[in-house]
Order: structure tokens, then C-alpha cells, then sequence
């Protein structure tokens, strides 16, 4: 386990109270949780401007931490400065080059991934996505196929299908009483995810597969009916020309 984030210098340590022992499947009861925030949402064209790896224990408490600040090379829009905090003239005063950082997170997350660590990513798609376009920009070796990987997003639509309102890393938070402090900030969501995921195992304990790999296959059915199901509600309400479909691929695009 050489290659899994251990807590040095400058590595942010998560403060909040940890969830209690529950009784969740074995494979959560040591998780990876892995964040991004970005100058925008094209998972093609947007750079990173922070990150956060990551390992909790059972009872949702931080093992070990990491975060980066990159400097992304390019303006970050006010729009996204605003959700994030990180302004461009911030990033490149104390931002790391970009190459530097994306290296040191695929290097943290395929550590995590050799070692069958399940990393949980809050729309998982969007985040490992943006890393590989980030890696190939860069010239960097990418991760192409993230496993195993638990997705939130994806296990809470397919436990809880009819659930009205939104689905949001902080609404689904609150829906599993998980404290979110600092939403928006790549540690804070991290954490958050990986607890909401362990919320998500004690409750439906009783319907979870056996192993984190038989969840992960199950994930990428379940994302692309989610998608389908979608599309169709975005047909009839006239959001999608008939023609058109969402991506359903997980947990990579």
C-alpha cells in the first residue's frame, strides 16, 4: 500500500464529527474518495483547479488526505470562482503547475485502484473524465478504466428511484444526514460522497452485492438506464430534439 496517500505536511485533514460504526458491507469499510473542482463543466476543455484523494475508515473518518492547487494556465471564469473561491490571480500565485498536479493525482488514485480500494467520486463521470482529457492534454498516462468505483449519484437513483426533488451532493447529504461543510471545496465533497456512500451501504445492506466489483458492474447498467430514462422526460418536456440522448457511459466518458 505504498502508493495510497499517507498524511504529510500540507495535507488538509477533515474536522468534521465521523459517522458511526454501521453496519455496512466489508468492502466500505476502508474507501478512497476523490474530488474535483474546475473552471467549468466540459469535461473535454475545462482544466482542474483544485483536487482532493483521499481514505476514510468505517465510521467515515479521514485515514489519510490530500489536496492540490493547480495553477490551470487558463482564465478561470467568475462564475465558476464563485461556486469554487479560487479566482484566476489566487491560482496563479500559489497554484502548482498543472502537468505537476494531475501526475501526483492519476499516481494517488491508481494506487488506490491497484490496491482493489474502492474510490468513491460524487457523478463519477464527470470527475474521472475530466482527469483523463487533463492527462491527455498533458501528455500523461491516463486512467481509462477506473475499478472499482461507487458512484453515489448512480446507487441513490437506483435505491430510492422515485424520490422527488434535486440530486445534488449537498440534497442527498442532508437526505442521508451527512454533514457537508464547505460545499464546493473539493476536500469537503469528497468527504462527504465517501459518507454518503457508507450511509447508502448501511441502509440497503440487505440488496447490496457482495463485492465492491459486482457493485461497479451493476453501477454501469444502472447509469445507463438512468440516462435513458432521462431522456425520454427531456423529450417529453421539449429539454432534447427526439433525436438527441444523454451519455450514459460510467464511470468514464
Amino acid at each position: 500500500m505504498s502508493d495510497v496517500p499517507h498524511t504529510v505536511s500540507g495535507m488538509q485533514q477533515w474536522r468534521a464529527d465521523p459517522l458511526p460504526l454501521f453496519d455496512v458491507p466489508d468492502w466500505l469499510r476502508v474507501i478512497g474518495v476523490f474530488d474535483l473542482e474546475t473552471t467549468g463543466v466540459d469535461v473535454a476543455s475545462d482544466r482542474i483547479v483544485t483536487a482532493h484523494v483521499g481514505l476514510l475508515d468505517a465510521s467515515g473518518a479521514v485515514l489519510s488526505a490530500r489536496d492540490w492547487l493547480a495553477d490551470p494556465g487558463v482564465e478561470i471564469p467568475e462564475g465558476a470562482a464563485a461556486i469554487h473561491g479560487i479566482t484566476t490571480a489566487h491560482a496563479r500565485e500559489h497554484g502548482r503547475f498543472a502537468a505537476d498536479v494531475i501526475v501526483e493525482v492519476v499516481a494517488a488514485l491508481r494506487g488506490l485502484l491497484d490496491a482493489g480500494i474502492p474510490v468513491v467520486a460524487y457523478n463519477a463521470p464527470y470527475d474521472f473524465s475530466l482527469l483523463k482529457h487533463e492527462a491527455l492534454r498533458h501528455r500523461i498516462d491516463p486512467i481509462v478504466d477506473p475499478f472499482p468505483v461507487i458512484d453515489p449519484l448512480v446507487v441513490d437513483k437506483a435505491y430510492d428511484r422515485w424520490r422527488r426533488g434535486k440530486r445534488t451532493l449537498s440534497v442527498v447529504a442532508e437526505h442521508y444526514a451527512v454533514r457537508l461543510d464547505g460545499a464546493h471545496e473539493a476536500s469537503a465533497d469528497a468527504v462527504a460522497a465517501g459518507r454518503v456512500a457508507q450511509a447508502l451501504g448501511e441502509r440497503y445492506a440487505a440488496w447490496l452485492p457482495d463485492t465492491a466489483q459486482e457493485l461497479h458492474t451493476r453501477q454501469i447498467a444502472w447509469a445507463r438506464a438512468q440516462a435513458a430514462s432521462l431522456t425520454e422526460y427531456f423529450i417529453q418536456i421539449g429539454r432534447l430534439d427526439p433525436d438527441d440522448r444523454l451519455d450514459g457511459s460510467w464511470p468514464i466518458r
